[in-house]
């Protein structure tokens, strides 16, 4: 839901940014506005002398302007490197015991567990992802379970079989790991 406002409101920014822009643009180039927009032609400033001015008397008045502007423009670059970052785990370090380590792509490991996850019985789709540093990652596991499916067995045997084997493989000391379980939709049965 996050992921889906979050898209949402960066489409409508960028749109409404994008159109203001872009009849900027057209009213510099020649293009003449309607009477209600803020520019009368290709001529006109954003801000008139009068208005540029106003404020001159009071000295608080442009460097609150501009601190306010800076701290929007370090908010939305925070925001940005935010949405950019990867989340993703790329690499697991794995302990060779000779000092040097090894890597394990973060990929290999995940489609390892979530299919020896999806290999349990009752179990119709698995997926997981690492997350976390490359020397202490964290699984997410999801996996899609038959309606005939106890969910406690069910997170019994991936604990106890296909998070100790992602574990005991990258030699990592301990693998925690968010489990979120999900029934498969089936049609109810005829009772007759």
């Amino acid at each position: 839901m996050l992921r889906t406002v979050n898209r949402v409101l960066i489409g409508v920014v960028g749109l409404l940014l994008v159109a203001l822009g872009g009849s900027v643009l057209a009213v510099g180039l020649g293009v003449r506005p309607p009477s209600w927009w803020i520019h009368d032609g290709r001529h006109d400033v954003l801000l008139s002398e009068a208005e540029r001015t106003r404020w001159r008397d009071v000295g608080w008045w442009w460097p609150t302007v501009i601190a306010g502007l800076a701290v929007l423009v370090l908010l939305a670059l925070w925001w940005l490197t935010a949405i950019l970052r990867r989340r993703r785990l790329t690499e697991v370090l794995v302990d060779t015991g000779d000092g040097e380590g090894a890597l394990l792509r973060g990929r290999a490991l995940e489609s390892v567990l979530a299919a020896d996850a999806a290999a349990q019985t009752g179990v119709s789709h698995a997926h997981a992802t690492l997350t976390g540093r490359r020397n202490a990652p964290r699984a997410h596991v999801w996996l899609q379970l038959e309606p005939e499916v106890d969910p406690g067995e069910a997170l019994q045997t991936l604990t106890a079989e296909s998070l100790t084997h992602a574990r005991d493989s990258a030699g990592l000391a301990n693998l925690p790991a968010e489990v979120r379980l999900r029934a498969v939709k089936h049609r109810a049965e005829r009772v007759s």
